[in-house]
């Protein structure tokens, strides 16, 4: 671990950031004070499950989508 001013930092950023990138882990600090740890990305490794996964686990309601009659008179939405 390294701990580099801001000013050195931003002269040396792309050798700065070659070393995170290697696994080395720099501290930038301002007036003496850390500031900011640089690390290498890692990539999200878990692999994502396939859609359709939970194809005949669920059952949908053949009035999903009709608002009940109490609830369409308390918004004031009631059908004529």
């Amino acid at each position: 671990m390294e701990i580099t001013n801001i000013h050195q930092a931003k002269t040396h950023l792309s050798k700065l950031v070659d070393r995170a990138a290697g696994g080395e882990e720099i501290i930038i600090a301002k007036a003496g004070k850390p500031m900011v740890r640089m690390v290498s990305y890692e990539q999200n490794k878990k692999s994502r499950k396939p859609g359709g996964s939970w194809k005949g686990k669920i059952k949908i309601a053949h009035d999903f989508d009709q608002l009940p009659e109490d609830i369409e008179e308390a918004f004031g939405m009631k059908r004529k």
